[in-house]
């Protein structure tokens, strides 16, 4: 339990955007730094589905895709994901998208850990 609670601390305070899915695609885990970046408390997130409330409309087939691999064991890296509020792009990040697995090596969702890529995207 405490391992399980320290984890917890760390993907909350990480430096870096992380969010997690379960199977059918609503929110588990959304840390600070993507709350920063996207506008979106981690309470207004959670139990959301992801793909139609927080990713720009010309990428939601993509980031299902790619979501929709990772739900079936397949690991996704450096994959690029605009977070929308209000119908404006609010940040992208540049993410890797990883398999959840529970104690029997189920899948029980996915993970995404990434960076904040939106100054350098503006810079192109």
């Amino acid at each position: 339990l405490r391992i399980a609670d320290d984890l917890g601390r760390i993907i909350d305070t990480a430096n870096a955007p992380i969010f997690g899915i379960d199977v059918h695609g609503h929110v588990t885990e959304w840390n600070l730094k993507l709350a920063n970046l996207s506008g979106f408390s981690k309470e207004e997130a959670l139990g959301k589905y992801l793909v139609s409330n927080f990713i720009d409309q010309a990428f939601q087939e993509s980031v299902g895709h790619v979501l929709r691999k990772a739900t079936a064991g397949e690991q996704t890296a450096s994959f690029e994901l605009p977070l929308v509020k209000h119908g404006s792009t609010k940040a992208i990040v540049l993410l890797n998208a990883t398999p959840r697995r529970n104690a029997n090596n189920q899948i029980t969702g996915v993970i995404c850990v990434g960076q904040d890529i939106t100054q350098i995207n503006a810079m192109k």
